[in-house]
């Protein structure tokens, strides 16, 4: 009898374990509640161009922005050109791409900036913004990726990840790897968030 007891007792305490530890982890402080990544926009970030100047993201407050993971020797590089024909299109209306090089998928990028910028102006005539040669995926990754990564839940799984981000600098939309710039869902997003105030 007593050993009964002994283990329903000990069962108990198992089972009441989670509770405690539950109404525990609800009583901690929160690390950082001002900054959370739901609170914060695109312009909480700079970047830095490819050139090695500063690229505060809050340069483009009041835009649409189409932030974008790139590469020189992907099967998607010919993507740059559907991208620049995008800016072509909506840039009067208030829209910009923000390409970040990469080179963590499958090492395909150039070494140096130079080389990519000049592969990017030479070979697509590449006019909107550069960021340098980043990491966009992982521990390692520049924060807005791991902000992005962290507010839509997806982070690049290859290069010409795009993330669609409203006039407010919040989040709007994700586009994976292999959707191209000219499809109509693209661009039915980008004049969406164009016509929003």
């Amino acid at each position: 009898m007593l050993l009964k007891r002994t283990a329903i007792i000990a069962l108990a305490a198992v089972c009441l374990l989670p509770l405690a530890y539950t109404a525990y982890s609800y009583a901690k402080p929160k690390k950082d509640p001002a900054m959370t990544a739901d609170k914060r926009t695109a312009y909480d970030f700079t970047l830095t161009a490819i050139d090695g100047d500063p690229m505060p993201l809050a340069q483009f407050k009041g835009k649409v922005v189409m932030l974008v993971n790139t590469a020189s020797f992907c099967g998607h590089t010919p993507q740059y050109a559907g991208l620049q024909a995008l800016v072509d299109t909506y840039g009067a209306k208030g829209f910009t791409v923000v390409g970040v090089p990469s080179g963590d998928f499958m090492g395909q990028e150039y070494k140096t900036n130079k080389e990519i910028k000049d592969f990017c102006t030479t070979k697509f005539n590449i006019k909107f913004p550069l960021g340098e040669k980043s990491v966009v995926k992982g521990d390692k990754a520049i924060p807005v990726f791991k902000w992005a990564a962290d507010v839509t839940g997806e982070s690049p799984e290859w290069n010409f990840h795009k993330y669609l981000i409203g006039r407010d600098g919040k989040l709007v939309q994700s586009f994976g790897a292999g959707l191209n710039p000219d499809k109509p869902e693209v661009k039915s997003a980008i004049e969406k968030a164009l016509a929003s105030s």
